[in-house]
C-alpha cells in the first residue's frame, strides 16, 4: 500500500487565531506548578483510585481486561499515567500534574527502592488481574 497526498485546487482560508488570554494571565506561571519536581528530580509519586475514573464524561477502561475501576494514577513530572490491576499502562494527557496534586492526600507515602517495587507491593504488577480489591 502507497500513500498519495492529494492536492486541491480549491482556495484555503487561514486558521482564525486563537482567542486572547485575558489580561493579568501570564501562561508561563500557569504552567509552574507542573515544572516543579515533586520531591527531586526525577520523582514518581503513585496514588490509588477505587473508582470509576472518568475524563471528559467518558469513563476510563482497560483495554487489556476491560476493568472500570481500581486504577493506579502514575505521576512523573508533567506526565500522568493510569495503571490497571492487569498491568495494563497508557499514558493520559487530559490529567495534568495539578489534578493529580488534587487527588493526592498529603505529602507522606511510602517510599520504594524502585517503580516495581512499588507496583508488586500496590498489588499493580498484573497479580492481581481481573479482580477489585476493595
Amino acid at each position: 500500500m502507497t500513500l498519495v497526498l492529494r492536492t486541491t485546487t480549491r482556495p484555503t482560508e487561514p486558521a482564525p487565531a486563537p482567542p486572547g488570554l485575558p489580561t493579568g494571565t501570564d501562561p508561563l506561571l500557569q504552567l509552574q506548578p507542573e515544572t516543579q519536581p515533586a520531591d527531586g528530580p526525577g520523582a514518581i509519586r503513585c496514588v490509588g483510585h477505587s473508582r470509576e475514573l472518568a475524563l471528559g464524561g467518558i469513563p476510563v477502561m482497560c483495554s487489556a481486561c476491560r476493568a472500570r475501576r481500581d486504577w493506579l494514577l502514575i505521576n512523573h513530572g508533567r506526565n500522568v499515567w493510569v495503571r490497571c490491576r492487569c498491568g495494563n499502562q497508557s499514558l493520559e494527557p487530559e490529567i495534568s500534574r495539578a489534578d493529580f496534586d488534587a487527588l493526592v492526600g498529603g505529602p507522606h507515602g511510602t517510599t520504594y527502592p524502585s517503580v516495581d517495587a512499588g507496583l508488586v507491593a500496590l498489588g499493580f504488577d498484573g497479580a492481581f488481574a481481573g479482580t477489585y480489591l476493595e
